[in-house]
């Protein structure tokens, strides 16, 4: 009887999981599995810690988010139009848009690299299958049917969990660098330092948080919550949150590992590219080593282009007064100008991959672009979030209210050391 109970208690949580779980998965994407590996390599593991330390900050914001697009029924774009002036809301939107796009060419630059070492043939043929095969699930399949991919495609991280037991770790250690870590000094540790926070969090993951409770307050019943309701909703964000940043923190931890362990102590400590850190590991861990690195990589690019498209599309499409959700029907001539949006960023992104642009370049300017809207965003939605007119009696607390500007303060110390060293 007890193990039944706790069977359907387990069960319960799980389904209680949906945007939060979606959104830490996404943020390792084929380009933070760049950022990772390139400060697992250089570094070993002296960088562990920083995963350790933006755990809590990450939650809390995407926390913040959530609640917001609960709360609302809106998404930030929405919010950020009825309280500041329109400057601001373009500002933000216009960067967002470039930022995305910038970071949608380099992921699926990485994918069509990945499956072109594990299969051979030409990258670019597949970054344009990539690129239809994302835009085609999000504008043709329904919400609820494309969420449940969205969920079963986070099970692709475990690929990273599976690399570092085919390594041999010296947990002790490890154990030390997070206790006691031994901080590198210099000018390539700091820009290390900063593309880590800058990779864990990212403006997309707001705007597509708060976007996805938008859509699941209005796919659910056609009635004012009581506040007991709204509450309960809260508790269930901040699970779903927590087990979500904590998924993405993990995993990131487990790819700073597993290059530390392998690729720094071979001495390969130049790594730009996630599928430049699949190849160097073929020779060092073996082939099984290499697949699950490649397979992760096109795994996550298959979760986070559509996220990364989708919270463009969110951003825009309140900006400029449209409908805005995943469930609306392009058959039914609804949403064009939120699946436009889709469109053109993802297909924007697959164009990229053709041009003489440098995809690390891309990347490089596509962090700095995160990391730079990223604070003005952060500080916004912390005003919002302590708004009776806009939040009633959900206010963010106390404790939420610390962490929260905690994170905006880090990210700004983090964006101002990076500007210093350019």
């Amino acid at each position: 009887m007890l193990k039944s109970i706790r069977h359907l208690r387990f069960r319960f949580n799980v389904r209680r999981l949906g945007p939060g779980l979606i959104t830490g998965a996404a943020d390792d994407d084929p380009s933070g599995i760049a950022t990772y590996s390139q400060a697992g390599a250089q570094f070993g593991f002296a960088l562990l810690w920083t995963v350790v330390f933006t755990l809590p900050l990450m939650a809390a914001i995407q926390m913040i988010s959530a609640r917001i697009g609960h709360v609302t029924g809106h998404g930030l774009a929405a919010n950020i139009k009825q309280a500041f002036p329109r400057p601001v809301l373009l500002a933000i939107v216009g960067l967002l848009l470039l930022a995305n796009t910038l970071n949608l060419a380099a992921d699926i630059a990485a994918m069509a690299e990945a499956l072109r070492l594990l299969v051979g043939g030409p990258s670019q043929v597949y970054a344009v299958t990539f690129g239809l095969l994302c835009l085609v699930l999000q504008v043709f399949l329904s919400y609820q049917v494309y969420v449940r991919w969205l969920k079963w495609l986070t099970l692709a991280l475990l690929a990273y969990v599976a690399v570092v037991f085919t390594l041999r770790i010296d947990w002790w250690q490890v154990a030390q660098q997070l206790v006691w870590p031994q901080l590198p000094l210099g000018r390539e540790a700091l820009l290390t330092i900063v593309a880590v926070f800058g990779t864990t969090i990212s403006p997309y993951l707001f705007f597509w948080q708060a976007g996805q409770e938008m859509e699941d307050v209005n796919a659910g019943p056609k009635h004012t919550d009581s506040t007991a309701q709204v509450r309960g909703h809260l508790r269930r964000i901040q699970w779903d949150t927590l087990v979500g940043m904590s998924f993405s923190n993990l995993i990131a931890f487990f790819i700073i590992l597993s290059t530390a362990a392998t690729l720094h102590t071979a001495g390969v400590r130049d790594i730009q590219t996630s599928a430049q850190a699949a190849e160097a590991l073929r020779p060092l861990a073996g082939e099984l080593t290499f697949l699950l690195f490649s397979l992760g990589i096109i795994g996550t690019g298959l979760l986070a282009v559509p996220v990364l498209a989708g919270s463009a599309a969110y951003a825009v499409a309140e900006a400029a007064g449209w409908q805005g959700s995943l469930s609306l029907r392009l058959d039914k001539g609804e949403g064009r100008g939120f699946y436009g949006v889709v469109a053109l960023a993802t297909l924007g992104g697959v164009a990229l991959c053709f041009t003489p642009i440098d995809p690390v370049r891309a990347l490089f300017w596509a962090a700095v672009l995160n990391g730079v809207i990223s604070v003005p965003i952060m500080a916004v939605m912390m005003l919002l979030a302590a708004r009776t007119d806009i939040m009633g009696g959900h206010v963010i607390g106390r404790r939420l209210r610390w962490l929260g500007w905690l994170a905006t303060l880090a990210m700004g110390g983090t964006v101002s050391a990076m500007l210093v060293t350019l």
